[in-house]
């Protein structure tokens, strides 16, 4: 049985709580959900590995094992009332729980000392390009990359980050995160629009859709499955302990079903839309899809140069992506903040004080590694930067996950009660939970780390 909000760990300590409303939730976790991966990683798998049919698979993949995961976290998180570590633990009252559940906080606040860094080059590039400075002729957007990632103003933008997302955290949920989300999500919709409209009236622009949503069955394989397992985890935030914590603010008569619906339903949306506008924009301009750091930061700056009033579209297309970036950031650091005020008693603002400063200076050495004075350093042939991202992406979060599918399977004898799943409905969503998610969380850690070969070239 859950114990009270008494308990040491709850994020609840008395009757008047400061909790989402139903749709400040919702908007919140879509909020979360929605980040730089579905922006420059989900459309370059899509179009490598057979288009419409892999966003097809991925559909699947996302149902199968993506909304079971989410449905379980945000029932721990409510039903639990405390923090990624003490919910385990105030649903079973075994302390062991909390040091397992404790592993998701450590993820989140490794995750926030580096994907604060990358926030920080959106809104670096976002200035940058309502200014004018990055549309300049001639310009080499390689080297303009490369050159300001290897210095020092990377720190400054981290800082700024830092910063916004430490104040909205201080504010509190339904006064800060929430608010925070309620204007942001929209004005995110808003500005993909506005977008989508204009690369799909590129000319050439239908070359860049047909490479993202012609069906081609024939590139479908093993090794694109597991792709699109791992993608579908990891675009909805999973095993880091975001949404067990948002979960824990949730009111009771909140449908946690219809929530996890809505939720797959932006983070599709978005994907669908963010490939509506890359690859439309590059194959008008003749560019080469590529993923990460080089499609977002090199490939676009170049086409928006070449495009008229290309100032206003790639300004807008920063300000998505350092949207996208921020209200990811939030959740994230969230984690830690919550975990604090619980287990230490901290004030929710000393807690995001003391955490966003801390997880600042643990980031400073992955801004330093990407070109600059400390990319000297390297483990197994990975700069810093590259192996936080390795270490929280590859082993912490599919480790968090499978936490949450054992606990949700097998230690936890109420979870339909909390979920509201009864007949058929609780069966096969126990049934994904206990025996398909585990076996495929593992599948997707072996094979992210390269223990698992499937022939793929």
């Amino acid at each position: 049985m859950n114990k009270k909000s008494s308990n040491p760990g709850s994020a609840f300590p008395g009757p008047k709580t400061d909790g989402f409303s139903k749709s400040g939730f919702i908007l919140a976790a879509i909020g979360s959900s929605v980040g730089l991966g579905n922006m420059w990683k989900f459309p370059y798998i899509t179009g490598k590995y057979g288009g419409a049919a892999f966003f097809l698979l991925f559909i699947i993949c996302l149902i199968v094992v993506g909304l079971p995961i989410l449905l379980a976290e945000m029932a721990i998180g409510r039903g639990g009332r405390g923090n990624a570590a003490s919910s385990l633990f105030n649903i079973t009252g075994k302390k062991q729980w909390k040091w397992v559940g404790a592993i998701s906080v450590v993820t989140s606040f490794l995750i926030m000392s580096y994907y604060g860094v990358v926030a920080g080059w959106t809104l670096h590039y976002t200035v940058g390009s309502f200014s004018g400075a990055l549309n300049k002729p001639g310009t080499d957007y390689s080297a303009t990359f490369t050159a300001f990632a290897g210095g020092y103003m990377p720190l400054f933008w981290q800082a700024v980050v830092m910063l916004i997302t430490g104040v909205i955290i201080a504010k509190g949920i339904s006064g800060g995160i929430e608010k925070f989300n309620k204007v942001l999500i929209p004005g995110f919709l808003i500005i993909l629009v506005i977008l989508m409209i204009r690369a799909l009236t590129l000319p050439g622009a239908a070359a860049g859709v047909e490479f993202f949503l012609a069906p081609d069955f024939s590139k479908l394989s093993a090794a694109s499955a597991l792709t699109a397992l791992g993608h579908a985890f990891f675009s909805l935030s999973l095993g880091m302990g975001c949404m067990l914590t948002y979960g824990s603010y949730v009111q009771k008569d909140q449908s946690l079903g219809k929530a996890t619906l809505a939720i797959g339903a932006g983070d599709l949306i978005y994907a669908f839309i963010a490939g509506m506008i890359i690859f439309p924009t590059i194959f008008s301009y003749g560019m080469k899809p590529e993923a990460g750091v080089g499609l977002a930061f090199m490939a676009l700056p170049a086409a928006f140069a070449q495009m008229p009033f290309g100032f206003l579209f790639g300004g807008l297309f920063f300000l998505l992506l350092a949207i996208a970036a921020l209200t990811s950031c939030v959740s994230i650091l969230e984690v830690p903040v919550a975990y604090a005020m619980g287990e230490w008693k901290w004030s929710r603002k000393k807690a995001a004080v003391i955490v966003s400063v801390a997880s600042f200076i643990i980031g400073v050495p992955a801004a330093l590694s990407v070109g600059g004075v400390l990319s000297f350093i390297t483990f197994a042939d990975k700069s810093i930067f590259d192996l936080f991202d390795f270490v929280t992406s590859y082993i912490l979060m599919p480790v968090g996950g499978l936490i949450v599918t054992i606990f949700t399977g097998y230690a936890w004898k109420r979870a339909g009660d909390e979920v509201g799943l009864s007949g058929w409905w609780y069966r096969i969503w126990m049934f994904l939970i206990r025996y398909i998610a585990p076996i495929l969380i593992i599948l997707i850690f072996l094979y992210s780390v390269g223990l698992l070969n499937l022939g793929e070239e």
